[in-house]
């Protein structure tokens, strides 16, 4: 392996960057070893080949290939989706809809308004997004087609099928219709790959006018409809700060206006909807308290600050993560105890929070539907029990499961525990586990896959998985550890995991794995670990930190080299992230990022068995970020178990983006574990 040492990188640190050539992208070089390492990859795994496809089998075995979609009303017509055998993109249609209300598709009417898997011809593709116009004549829809995250825009007419590319450049994949159904908002990205820079382009016209240009680098620019589909809003946001501006969506071409004057540390997001019968701005904000509370000002005009009056004041123990309007109701989002629960406030009718069966869930508003619907719908899941959308009446809280997703062949949700157990870290702080495996298997010390992430407020609430069940039927639990970073447990469990607190993410982790060993559920020659993005740079730190806890261990996209990638404002999302990790063009900042980063503190010992995914698209985590942390690797550890990268040569941050592809890659990754944990 050829190194080249470099000089110092900041502070006077005498370190280097031995393996900073293998950022030279599309350089022969590079590419060659890159090549190598795939090759190296797949002649190690050769004789998984057999258990590869079993494995791919079994999971298209459990899942019913031709499906549809829920229909969503909308207008005078159902939307909905419909996958077909064979096929990797679900296709896109409407009918019109039924004259007693219902979800029944007419397919003798009904209308193909786009086939993905026509348009990807076998390459890859990302539909960003999809979006029919107010009047039901348009669809403007946004295509990725390397997986760089840049998108070209179309609008389609539905009418005759003409189609229109827009000629416009470096976009993000947004497109927001005004009223008019006439005038689009899009985004488009920095050399960073941010979206900063509003534009507004009217269909017929050549060109599209600017409206707003975000300077401050740490800010993402974001554009919507409000539930009521009656205002615009634009958004800007960085990690820890919010501005919003809004516009009435019947007046395109007038100007935006500032709802509230950004101040660093307040996050706000506005809605507009009803409150008696009358048009009101709400506004979730935390300048009450960290966890949010909900206001309220009557939409007579833009309302000042001191116009804001609460309708849910602050909690120290309940989160409000979101909220869903429409005409009947306001929905809530909150978070209590580490889970996810839906409390509706109908108009003149009192509160009332949904019932669910599980006692570790996923549960989120997956449609609140038209603005003067009765009902919404919810998406519900476990780890053992797969996804339903359920109907909920928003006067009466009665719950109706719509469609469950199916799992084809044999399939008992009661073969299969989920439970919900607490490990103590390092400082006394109490961390959720989530875990499920074979109820004939309590008691046992099984082999044992646990995931984590632990990044940006982002929760990892229980998911139910097709592909998992190849691992629990063969006696193989599965766990999430709810680190803190995350924002299973509020606010200040994401804040206790950032920044200078970072550290609580990976002993968190540790804790979590310790907890499940010492309670027999597993042992560390049976424990199999698995984070992707933010959640492999807490794989890379665990495995420096204490090695010996783990068989093997699964890194995706991992951001590994947090150290040099933060030292270098040019790369895209770098200053972004700073509100996240630090600046370590800060001394401290810098001695703190450098005393966990993975790629820094591999050191001389022995590590598990590893196989490490990247993205050579990627635009988030740069593919060279797994390839130099492998590449110190090689030199470094002391032990003979395999250590394994794959570099996806035509894809980004997200793998492949087929169904069957993405079903392809699991079973790469199963196989892995599964042979290293000794399971036939």
């Amino acid at each position: 392996m050829p190194t080249k040492p470099q000089p110092p990188i900041a502070h006077q640190d005498q370190t280097g960057d031995p393996y900073a050539w293998l950022q030279q992208r599309d350089t022969q070089q590079v590419l060659d070893y890159l090549q190598a390492e795939n090759a190296y990859q797949q002649a190690c795994l050769a004789d998984q080949a057999p258990l590869r496809e079993q494995l791919f089998g079994e999971i298209k075995s459990r899942i019913l290939e031709t499906d549809l979609s829920l229909p969503s009303p909308w207008g005078p017509y159902l939307y909905y989706t419909r996958t077909t055998a064979g096929d990797e993109y679900p296709r896109h249609y409407r009918c019109p809809r039924p004259a007693d209300d219902s979800n029944t598709v007419d397919q003798s009417q009904e209308q193909l308004l786009l086939d993905p898997n026509a348009l990807a011809n076998g390459g890859f593709l990302s539909l960003g997004t999809f979006n029919v116009s107010p009047d039901h004549r348009l669809l403007a829809y946004s295509l990725d087609t390397s997986g760089d995250e840049i998108y070209t825009l179309y609008v389609k007419d539905l009418t005759s099928g003409n189609l229109t590319t827009l000629p416009f450049d470096d976009c993000d994949g947004s497109m927001t219709w005004a009223i008019d159904s006439q005038t689009l908002f899009f985004a488009q990205l920095d050399d960073t790959h941010r979206p900063w820079r509003l534009r507004r382009h009217t269909l017929g016209e050549a060109q599209a006018s600017t409206v707003f240009e975000e300077p401050d680098g740490r800010f993402f620019l974001h554009c919507y409809r409000t539930s009521s589909e009656r205002q615009l809003v634009l958004l800007l946001n960085s990690k820890t700060t919010s501005e919003a501006w809004v516009l009435d969506a019947s007046t395109p071409q007038a100007a935006f206006t500032c709802l509230a004057p950004r101040v660093e540390g307040h996050e706000y997001f506005p809605d507009h909807g009803q409150l008696d019968g009358q048009w009101h701005w709400f506004i979730r904000s935390n300048r009450q308290g960290i966890n949010f509370a909900l206001y309220h000002a009557p939409a007579t005009s833009v309302p000042t600050q001191e116009q804001w009056q609460v309708l849910v004041p602050h909690r120290d123990d309940t989160m409000i993560e979101g909220l869903s309007l429409n005409a009947q109701a306001l929905t809530l989002s909150l978070r209590e105890g580490g889970l996810p629960i839906i409390e509706v406030r109908p108009q003149g009718l009192p509160a009332y929070r949904v019932d669910l069966p599980d006692a570790a869930y996923s549960l989120y508003v997956q449609d609140s539907l038209e603005f003067d619907s009765k009902r919404i719908r919810l998406r519900y899941e476990a780890l053992n029990r797969p996804a339903q959308v359920r109907q909920l009446e928003l006067a009466t809280g009665a719950q109706a499961v719509l469609k469950q997703t199916p799992v084809l062949g044999p399939f008992d949700a009661d073969a299969y525990v989920s439970e919900r157990l607490w490990a103590t870290a390092a400082d006394g702080t109490e961390v959720p586990i989530s875990l499920v495996r074979r109820r004939e298997d309590q008691g046992k010390a099984v082999p044992l896959y646990l995931y984590g992430y632990g990044a940006y407020g982002e929760s990892l609430d229980p998911w139910f998985s097709h592909a998992r069940l190849s691992l629990l039927q063969r006696g193989v639990g599965f766990a999430i550890a709810h680190v803190r970073g995350g924002g299973e447990l509020g606010e200040a469990w994401y804040r206790a995991g950032k920044q200078e607190h970072k550290h609580n993410s990976f002993s968190d982790f540790i804790a979590c794995a310790e907890h499940l060993i010492s309670q027999g559920v597993t042992a560390p020659e049976r424990l199999a670990i698995s984070g992707g993005s933010a959640g492999g740079l807490l794989m890379g730190a665990v495995l420096n930190l204490r090695p010996e806890l783990f068989r093997c261990a699964i890194a995706e996209v991992p951001f590994v080299d947090v150290l040099n990638t933060m030292l270098d404002p040019e790369l895209p999302l770098t200053v972004t992230e700073y509100d996240e990790w630090g600046n370590p063009q800060d001394p401290e900042v810098y001695a703190r990022i450098k005393a966990y980063a993975p790629y820094e503190n591999v050191s001389a010992q022995a590590y598990p068995a590893m196989l490490v995914i990247a993205g050579y698209n990627d635009s988030r985590v740069q593919y060279w970020e797994a390839a130099k942390w492998v590449a110190r690797l090689r030199t470094l550890k002391t032990d003979d178990h395999l250590l394994l990268l794959k570099t996806e040569m035509g894809a980004g941050h997200g793998g492949m983006s087929g169904r069957y592809q993405g079903l392809r890659d699991v079973a790469l990754e199963y196989a892995f574990v599964l042979g290293e944990l000794g399971v036939a």
